[in-house]
């Protein structure tokens, strides 16, 4: 993940209205703390965005962006 696709999901939630929780992102994965899911995602990409061991993070960062497109 480049510098600029990280901050331009930064942008969206940093714009997106707080969303109501649990959110099931699948089976396996439910947000609890929408706020907490978001900094504990973020921070490990601002360290070092180009990690491999940080893909699924950017994964799940997609996935809510894209549920809270798909219910806007």
């Amino acid at each position: 993940m480049t510098v600029e696709e990280l901050k331009q999901l930064e942008d969206f939630f940093a714009n997106a209205e707080p969303q109501q929780v649990p959110i099931y992102l699948n089976e396996a994965t439910v947000i609890t703390d929408y706020k907490h899911f978001l900094e504990s995602h973020f921070l490990p990409l601002r360290l070092n965005p180009d990690a491999k061991v940080n893909a699924p993070l950017v994964y799940r960062l997609k996935m809510l962006k894209l549920l809270i497109e798909s219910n806007a």
